[in-house]
């Protein structure tokens, strides 16, 4: 229940506080005074759009608080919370600001929170009926909805059963579909990605092989300098296999050590130098053997060496332009492999899932005749309860009718098309409420089913803008005594024109609109007594201080008592 709702800097209404409570609650005003302003600012709340062009003129931003109280906190504490909200002993603050450039943010529970928030803990806390919703009632999915609602928990069961089964067989039948339809086109792809894998598998390349390949290559085409060069290295390091007397680097390193080693008794700095000399002469013997081995190990054959390394190279080249770098290729070896594993597994999963979309299908036929069965049972009763309400809303002539009549294939919502059909009165022949009723009918058909539905599925806040458009005299009355009639299970909140419909309401709020030069400021104002008694007249008359308004006034709020009681 919104026990309290703050607006600032909206439309025509500079600031105002709405003590709203339990019970039903009639707005009133003058034309343009904003009456439509407090539906605009709940629909703020509710997760509605934002529009800049709602800012009051001159200001930076219109600003909308409403505090609840929860009966049952548990049902959203959950959500809240997940915002970092709080709700503190069953109270709960939701805010909404708009800028004058069109930013809105919104706030749960103390804590800034995503707008969708809203929108989510609106459809727990509040139904709004505007003319617009009215007009929705023409559509077959408000029709369906108001039916389901109508049959309660039983058939919400059932749908939740039936859904289940509905996407799992929608989505077995869409997959199935597409393996179907791309049958063909995967064979091919498994050909040819076959061929591919067989192609790399032949050539069978390595990590790093494609470096290797390139330095042996390097190597083998530069064989004879690196011949010439190892060997003119070798014999100036040692000439031991060269026939001539030409010294070599191990002679000349050695031949120097015994010259220091004769003189070395003589000073000992001269030691040191001469084992570096005897360490030197070592390391040159070595290098030298390394050139020996090396010079062994120059292939004779190195031209067909070559040959076969770039042959090689070759291939992998092949298989680069095909599939990219080595590591590439590499790459598409292991994830080839795993799609050609799904891509023949193609008619096994085809298999499973024929199976599976018979077997789902058989259960969704099953789920949605259940349905069926109880979606038919309820409309007989809503035919029956919305009936009698509407010869109590000034239509005793009017026989609704509820039609459940199977669709070809099925939906989200089962394998039934649901219509809500009007005859105004005997004679005429049934029609549609989406085609047969004028915007009064409606308006009546609407709160004649909010009033049954209600007693069933009560809903903790309506709001209804305008929901006597259309109606007047007895008619009016009853709408009043009907709305009176739902705010005792539910808050109910209605903006309207008709006196007939104020007077029912047990928390009158009338809009105040004041003229400060071309600035129109509105207030709002809780009225009793003689107050509401001069707002009763001028919503009659037109005149505020008309004996005779005043007089009908008193008597139509007499007349309200009493079919109130």
């Amino acid at each position: 229940m919104i026990e309290e709702l703050g607006i600032r800097d909206l439309g025509v209404i500079a600031e105002a506080t709405l003590p709203l409570g339990p019970g039903f609650t009639a707005v009133t005003g003058e034309t343009g005074a904003g009456k439509t302003m407090v539906v605009t600012a709940l629909g703020l709340l509710l997760g509605a759009r934002s529009d800049a062009g709602s800012v009051r003129a001159g200001a930076k931003q219109a600003w909308v608080e409403g505090r609840w109280l929860l009966a049952d906190p548990d049902a959203i504490a959950e959500r809240v919370a997940e915002t970092g909200g709080e709700i503190e002993a069953g109270e709960l603050l939701l805010g909404r600001s708009v800028s004058s450039e069109g930013r809105s943010r919104a706030v749960v529970g103390g804590r800034s929170a995503p707008v969708g928030v809203l929108a989510e803990l609106g459809e727990q806390l509040v139904v709004v009926h505007g003319q617009a919703d009215q007009q929705r009632l023409r559509s077959s999915t408000a029709q369906r909805e108001a039916l389901d609602r109508f049959a309660g928990p039983e058939l919400a069961s059932a749908l939740d059963e039936y859904r289940t089964a509905f996407d799992a067989w929608r989505a077995d039948r869409a997959e199935l579909v597409r393996l179907r339809e791309a049958h063909d086109a995967r064979a091919r792809e498994a050909e040819e990605l076959r061929e591919a894998l067989d192609e790399i598998e032949r050539a069978d390349p390595q990590p790093g092989e494609d470096v290797e390949l390139h330095e042996r290559a390097e190597r083998l085409s530069n064989l004879e300098e690196l011949r010439l060069a190892a060997a003119q290295a070798r014999e100036l390091v040692s000439a031991e296999e060269s026939p001539d007397d030409a010294p070599d680097a191990v002679a000349l390193v050695e031949s120097a050590r015994r010259h220091l080693e004769r003189v070395a008794g003589f000073d000992a700095a001269l030691a040191p130098i001469s084992e570096a000399l005897a360490n030197a002469g070592f390391l040159l013997a070595d290098a030298a053997a390394e050139l020996s081995g090396y010079l062994a190990s120059l292939d004779a054959d190195g031209a067909r060496e070559l040959e076969l390394v770039q042959e090689r190279r070759a291939l992998l080249a092949g298989l680069g332009r095909r599939h990219g770098t080595l590591d590439e290729v590499l790459e598409f070896r292991r994830t080839g492999g795993l799609r050609l594993v799904e891509l023949d597994g193609d008619d096994d999963r085809i298999a499973v899932l024929e199976a599976s979309v018979e077997r789902l299908e058989g259960e969704v036929d099953r789920l949605a005749e259940r349905a069926t069965e109880l979606r038919r049972e309820a409309a007989t009763r809503l035919e029956t309860a919305v009936t009698a309400e509407l010869a109590a809303l000034a239509m005793p002539d009017a026989v609704l009718g509820v039609t459940v009549e199977p669709l070809d294939e099925p939906t989200a919502h089962g394998r039934d098309q649901v219509q809500i059909l009007l005859r105004p009165h005997p004679g005429a022949e049934p029609r549609s409420v989406s085609r047969g009723a004028s915007g009064g009918e409606l308006s009546r058909v609407m709160l004649a089913i909010e009033v049954v539905i209600g007693a069933v599925d009560p809903v903790p806040t309506f709001v209804f803008d305008e929901v006597d458009a259309g109606v007047g005299g007895a008619a009016a009355i009853e709408i009043g005594r009907r709305l009176a009639r739902l705010a005792e299970r539910s808050q109910v909140i209605v903006v309207t024109h008709l006196a007939q419909v104020a007077a029912f309401a047990s928390n009158h709020l009338t809009v105040v609109k004041g003229t400060d030069g071309q600035v129109i400021a509105s207030s709002v104002r809780q009225l009793a007594g003689t107050e509401r008694e001069a707002e009763m007249a001028r919503l009659l008359s037109g005149l505020s201080d008309s004996e005779s308004g005043l007089a009908h006034a008193r008597e139509l709020l007499e007349i309200a008592a009493e079919r109130a009681a």
